[in-house]
């Protein structure tokens, strides 16, 4: 059958020299291969011990957010929970009870608030869904590694940022170091 370009190339098979029957060329180039690679610099990190530096843009563990008076921002709104294309967060609200006003913002909270680490795909539309700004998404950690499924579903335990003021996220509403002594005050006084 003619070619339509009429610009077929006949090649000639060479017949294989002795050293190329031997695949001694091959072996050699394969190794100096591998001896370039050894003395490269090396492109993986011993992780645990060392951590790559994160982009300003990250986007890793949630945090529920308190106020400056150290009572949860969250009023259960549930714009967060609609806002996930995951659907990882779920919440349960509840209506704040007698006594409970240095604990809770709102007339309502979250009695249970849970968020699947494993379902969650770290988007940020929770964070920019939320009226009261109580979701962050920290650019310091990361959600670490677990053996179990249960413990990737985050509860209100480990989401809700620590009362004392020394102890919260880099990221946010970041005190400065009078008001945490200002809101240190405040909570030693409650």
């Amino acid at each position: 059958m003619q070619s339509l370009s009429n610009r077929a190339k006949i090649l000639e098979k060479k017949p294989m020299t002795l050293a190329e029957r031997a695949y001694l060329p091959a072996i050699f180039q394969g190794l100096s291969i591998t001896l370039r690679h050894f003395f490269m610099k090396k492109a993986t990190i011993r992780y645990p011990e060392e951590t790559r530096p994160f982009s300003p843009v990250f986007r890793g563990l949630h945090v529920l957010k308190r106020d400056e008076q150290g009572r949860e921002r969250c009023t259960a709104c549930g714009l967060c929970a609609v806002a996930c294309p995951a659907e990882a967060i779920t919440m349960v609200a509840g209506e704040r009870k007698k006594g409970e006003q240095n604990l809770y913002r709102e007339e309502k909270y979250a009695v249970s608030y849970e968020i699947n680490m494993l379902r969650c795909i770290f988007c940020g539309l929770c964070e920019e869904a939320c009226p009261k700004a109580a979701v962050y998404l920290q650019a310091d950690k990361m959600a670490p590694p677990r053996f179990e499924r249960d413990e990737f579903i985050y509860g209100k335990d480990r989401l809700v940022e620590p009362v004392s003021p020394d102890t919260r996220s880099k990221r946010g509403i970041q005190l400065t170091p009078e008001q945490a002594d200002k809101l240190r005050g405040q909570l030693q006084t409650a």
